[in-house]
């Protein structure tokens, strides 16, 4: 069931809650904006209540049998924008708005950052990680890149790639045909994520626009 911090005013889903043996259920915490995991902790009965009171996360050590609020020595609180629990009410999903964009206690943004003891972003939506390597071909080029030769060719090629590609989606839809839509849309994606890179203009700012308006 999904409900936002504001509805727990007129429900409490405390006690809706299937606790294990000693009194915890898991909380995966992921960010609101492009569906990052950025942590997974463990909540009691009063550390959820405590999250819904105050609207930022509270959890239980259960190392020093106490509850901890997450953020208060770092900073890094967590906004919370909603809170899901699943089919069998025995886990929780967490929609944050992660403050300093850091969430692991080493300094990564998510604490599943290790893939064979490499450290790697976590996966995000198909933008996020694209945007990702647009951003990478900018900082590291290489000769064979399309995307550098974008960089290279700066605003008037990039920018003429967006008319076309957006002619292009324009006909496509005139045209009805859905594989067509698709994939002339995903090119307008593709470049208009290499217009943003090649202003230092971050995805997630688009997204924070794109959630005010729906407010």
């Amino acid at each position: 069931m999904f409900f936002s911090v504001t509805d727990s005013q007129n429900f409490n889903p405390v006690d809706k809650i299937r606790y294990d043996e000693q009194g915890l259920v898991p909380a995966i915490v992921q960010d609101y904006l492009d569906g990052t995991v950025l942590m997974m902790a463990w909540m009691s009965q009063e550390s959820l209540s405590k999250t819904l009171e105050t609207g930022e996360t509270w959890f239980w050590s259960r190392s020093r049998q106490e509850l901890w609020h997450k953020g208060a020595t770092s900073g890094h609180i967590q906004l919370v924008h909603s809170l899901r629990y699943d089919c069998d009410s025995d886990a929780l999903l967490i929609s944050v708005e992660q403050m300093g964009d850091i969430a692991c206690h080493t300094g990564q943004r998510s604490c599943f950052h290790q893939v064979e003891d490499k450290i790697i972003p976590p996966p995000a939506d198909t933008l996020s990680q694209l945007f990702h390597v647009i951003s990478n071909r900018r900082d590291n080029p290489t000769e064979d890149s399309y995307t550098c030769k974008l960089f290279q060719g700066g605003d008037n090629k990039i920018l003429k790639k967006i008319g076309e590609e957006s002619a292009e989606v324009v006909m496509a839809c005139k045209d009805d045909d859905a594989d067509d839509i698709a994939g002339e849309v995903a090119d307008l994606f593709y470049h208009t994520l290499v217009a943003l890179a090649h202003h230092n203009v971050d995805l997630k700012s688009v997204y924070r626009k794109l959630q005010e308006r729906r407010k």
